[in-house]
């Protein structure tokens, strides 16, 4: 039975430097979206409880506000090492 064939071994080290980089790469392009998403949907949702109940843009700045901090929170979340 040749080792080549066990599921069990380690893969060489250049595939983990390649998965490895891509995995960093992959996150780096996931995280302004991630972030412009959480502000999106907070502002999107201020403004049509702006419009329904008839007052000023009050309620579209505090949950702008609130999805820019989940956002935040988000992305340190997601960051390695966290």
């Amino acid at each position: 039975m040749p080792s080549d064939n066990n599921p069990q071994s380690d893969p060489p080290p250049q595939l983990k430097k390649a998965k490895e980089v891509s995995s960093n790469v992959a996150l780096a392009m996931e995280l302004p979206f991630t972030l412009v998403g959480a502000i999106a949907i907070g502002v999107a949702l201020g403004y049509f409880l702006d419009r329904a109940i008839h007052t000023r843009p009050i309620f579209m700045v505090i949950l702008g506000a609130l999805g820019f901090i989940a956002g935040v929170r988000e992305v340190i979340r997601r960051l390695p090492g966290n």
